[in-house]
């Protein structure tokens, strides 16, 4: 067992390995509790290296045998790895391991999942597999010999030969051990192939245990979407014979982007009409095109060192944006992005886990998987290439990938092309890399004799981790609306440098109102008296005319708090235009019907020096959403009935957002008939998509429990499907129900909590339930501690994961202070508590 206090690991201290790794030959003889692993892999001396101590990562392993050039010899061996002598010139190590997978319940390294092997070695897996140097700089090719008795045997790269019983696999592109993966059960594939704009043909299988043979065409088709937008927009082809997919039950993340090898949480890949939602759909497009995207920015180019993790997943990020941009609707998935980073890292930005997007140190690396890490950093790479503009950005990619194509990099090498390709000194944005924090910007405005002044000043909060934050590169769009709500500018980017500035634009007959922030494009908080309700009402930049309906409706929110006011008329009026007005993309203007979140409202209270009440946020939301369905009375049937869709089910961006309308406006319509619409729908849904949200709806009137027996009794045994009825449950309870609810679902039958998808549906729904797990008699915080308890020696990953659901806990009052600060002890003080766990628990006290 590993120390679970740990010493700290920076970055400034990262020294290259002592050895080359030139070749890597495994051969696996599996068996449930005493898998061998055989490894020859020839060494070199690496002249680059200072420290030439020869040392393997291994842990958990039992160490059958060692042999240097084919002698053997006797290491030394710590809970963390071993160490040898070795000589100064190139060897062949060999060793045999034996190890467990039946018994992996961390879902790292090698395990079982339902009867199949798999492996997960993203961060620091593979060496839970065997003796090897596991840090993403030590790349080479691989060789894979798998020995089993399963019908289906995977490994990376290209199938090399195969027989009764055993398969050979070979990987030509130098990988780091992070990428290595292993699949073998029984599956079944479904199958097709692209041609690369090379010529190259590409065999395609998508791997799925029996029975999900139906779930795999929309996965499929998204795989071949991604590989012709990756060559159409970046110029990047695949490189292998082979790209194979397996959807596995049991695994902590959402994917993995394995070389040619893929493995996904099934939940990240199944898909059909009938089981998988709209939202469904688009995630698992989503994550199909970010993990194959990684093939060349992560795989072909890597990390150096964990601390450049955001190096591949910013970018990668970045790209899936893209690509479900082009593929839906932009504006859409650029409000989808910002309600996300807004939900998950402006918390993290604003807490005791707040880290810049390239962190200085770390103890657990699975720590830092992180929203500051993929959001943030793909936020970074989206301000970078507004600053360059379209051309230089792809111009610095092509240079990118040219120059550092088979290399381990790091931030700096990625900034260099960039400088190298505009010319631009890049050392004062480079601060969005090291520094924590989100920037506050405030606006003021001023006319005079025709000239429009803005003045900006920046501010980022200090913390912890960047206690003195200096001024930032802000890329900051703006346009300016005339009186009769026409563009009087366009849009400009203005560049924020310093802690205050102005800009001055002149000629104008009259005072316009700014639209300032168009886009979103920099992460940060804005704060400026716009004219919502003009802005929503005529702001043609699509993300700001949706801001105006958020602002509203945040403002009207929070004076309901802290005034006790009835919603504001200018809410209810704004949102009724925008619902109303059907040049809109219907998914937009069920954006624009959404009210904040309520965890985002604490923390606007918390920011302005109040104390947030959960309870009072919850009955503010519930009176808010009332009044909307009140001022919209009549015109909900209607609205309701147009937004149908009458053709075959297809998960299309057109009718998605139409249903997403649809159901937005159902919501409304079941607080004024009671349900009897939601009840319909659900009677007759054909689609999930339906099903579900009707489902949900007479849950919130009161009418949920025979269309939930109904839906357990038709999909319980959809293991992905009871997913959502787990959750479901949990998310639509009222605050005082809800850890009664969570707590019973615990005790339910199906409730496997060793399944990570099932553990994040239940308890994870019910710390993501702000007002049910802040209930004042603290109910909340002690069942998911108790329940952090009991899965941190099975699943320490997921269990750190969790723990943030209590990284806000100094917003609120003192009472709740105190009864989370006793949870939190009561964690810390347990026996053996992983160091995963540990390092984020600490993390959480201390700040």
């Amino acid at each position: 067992m590993r120390d679970a206090s740990p010493q700290t690991i920076y970055l400034k201290d990262y020294t290259p390995f002592g050895f080359a790794v030139e070749d890597v030959h495994l051969t696996f003889d599996l068996a449930p509790s005493a898998t061998r692993v055989t490894s020859r892999i020839r060494f070199a001396p690496n002249p680059e290296a200072t420290d030439q101590t020869f040392f393997l990562h291994g842990e958990n392993l039992s160490l059958l045998s060692a042999r240097i050039d084919g002698e053997t010899v006797k290491p030394t061996i710590t809970d963390d790895g071993l160490t040898c002598e070795v000589p100064n010139v190139p060897f062949t190590w060999e060793a045999e391991v034996q190890i467990d997978p039946a018994a992996n319940t961390a879902l790292e390294g090698l395990y079982q999942s339902g009867g199949m092997y798999c492996t997960q070695c993203e961060a620091e897996g593979f060496r839970k597999i065997t003796y090897y140097p596991d840090r993403p700089d030590v790349m080479s090719t691989f060789t894979v010999r798998i020995n089993g008795p399963h019908p289906v045997l995977l490994s990376n790269g290209n199938p090399v030969a195969t027989g009764d019983g055993w398969a050979e696999w070979h990987d030509p592109w130098p990988k780091p051990a992070y990428l290595f993966a292993l699949v073998a059960g029984e599956l079944i594939a479904h199958r097709d192939t692209f041609t690369t704009m090379e010529g190259r043909k590409v065999d395609l299988a998508l791997y799925v245990r029996p029975g999900d043979e139906g779930k795999c065409a929309f996965g499929m088709q998204a795989l071949k979407d991604s590989m012709t937008w990756d060559e159409d927009v970046y110029g990047r082809a695949y490189d292998l014979d082979v790209f194979n997919i397996v959807a596995v039950d049991d695994f902590n993340m959402g994917a993995m982007e394995n070389k040619g090898l893929n493995i996904f949480n099934a939940s990240a890949v199944l898909a059909s009409p009938e089981t998988s939602t709209d939202g469904n759909f688009e995630r698992i497009e989503a994550i199909i095109a970010h993990e194959y995207f990684h093939n060349w920015t992560g795989n072909r180019i890597t990390c150096r060192d964990w601390f450049q993790l955001c190096l591949k997943e910013g970018l990668t990020v970045f790209r899936d944006s893209q690509f479900t941009s082009d593929m839906r609707s932009a504006p859409v998935k650029r409000i989808s992005d910002v309600i996300d980073l807004r939900a998950r890292q402006f918390p993290e930005d604003q807490g005791p886990l707040a880290h810049p997007v390239r962190p200085e140190s770390f103890q657990e690396i699975n720590n830092f998987y992180t929203a500051t890490v993929y959001e943030k950093g793909a936020e970074v790479i989206r301000m970078l290439k507004i600053l360059v503009g379209d051309e230089a950005y792809t111009q610095a990619l092509d240079l990118y990938f040219d120059r550092h194509d088979g290399q381990a990099c790091t931030i700096e090498d990625w900034l260099h092309v960039f400088e190298d390709t505009t010319g631009r000194d890049l050392t004062q944005f480079k601060r969005w890399y090291s520094q924590a924090g989100t920037p506050h910007v405030s606006v003021e405005d001023s006319f005079d004799n025709g000239t429009y002044t803005l003045t900006f000043r920046q501010h980022t909060p200090p913390s912890t981790a960047t206690p003195d934050p200096q001024p930032q590169v802000i890329p900051v769009a703006v346009g300016l609306l005339a009186a009769d709500g026409t563009e009087a500018m366009g849009t400009q980017v203005l560049e924020l440098t310093e802690a205050e500035q102005r800009f001055s634009f002149p000629g104008l007959e009259a005072k316009p109102v700014p639209s300032i922030l168009r886009g979103f494009s920099a992460p940060v908080v804005l704060k400026h008296d716009a004219d919502h309700a003009f802005l929503l009402a005529h702001d043609t930049d699509p993300f700001n005319r949706w801001e105006a309906a958020r602002s509203l409706g945040k403002a009207s929110l929070l004076n309901a708090v802290t005034e006790g006011t009835p919603p504001e008329q200018s809410w209810l009026d704004g949102v009724a235009g925008a619902l109303t007005d059907e040049t809109l993309d219907p998914a937009y203007r069920a954006y624009t019907l959404a009210l904040p979140g309520q965890s985002q409202l604490a923390a606007d209270l918390h920011n302005a020096g109040q104390t947030p009440d959960p309870d009072a946020l919850w009955a503010a939301h519930e009176a808010h959403r009332q009044a909307l369905a009140d001022r919209l009375d009549d015109a909900l049937p209607g609205l309701f009935a147009s937004h149908q869709v009458d053709a075959p089910y297809a998960p299309t961006a057109g009718q998605s957002g139409t249903r997403a309308l649809g159901n937005a406006v159902l919501a409304l319509l079941t607080r004024q008939d009671g349900g009897d619409a939601a009840q319909a729908q659900f009677d007759t849904a054909t689609n999930m998509t339906q099903q579900l949200s009707a489902l949900a709806y007479l849950i919130r009137a009161g009418r949920g429990d025979a269309a939930l027996a109904k839906f357990e009794a038709q999909w319980q045994h959809d293991r992905l499907v009871m997913d959502k009825w787990f959750g479901l449950q949990v998310m639509e309870a009222k605050p005082d129900d809800a850890a009664d609810t969570a707590t019973a679902l615990t005790k339910h039958p199906d409730f496997n909590w060793k399944n990570p998808n099932r553990f994040r549906a239940t308890l994870g729904s019910f710390a993501a339930h702000h007002a049910g797990f802040h209930a004042k008699d603290g109910s909340g915080y002690t069942l998911l501690a108790d329940w952090l308890i009991t899965l941190d020696p099975v699943n320490p990953q997921t269990t750190a994961r969790m723990c943030a659901a209590f990284q806000t806990w100094r917003r609120y009052d003192a009472i709740r202070q105190s009864m989370i600060s006793r949870e939190l002890a009561r964690i810390a003080d347990t026996p053996g508590l992983s160091r995963d766990t540990t390092e984020m628990i600490t993390r959480i006290r201390d700040a």
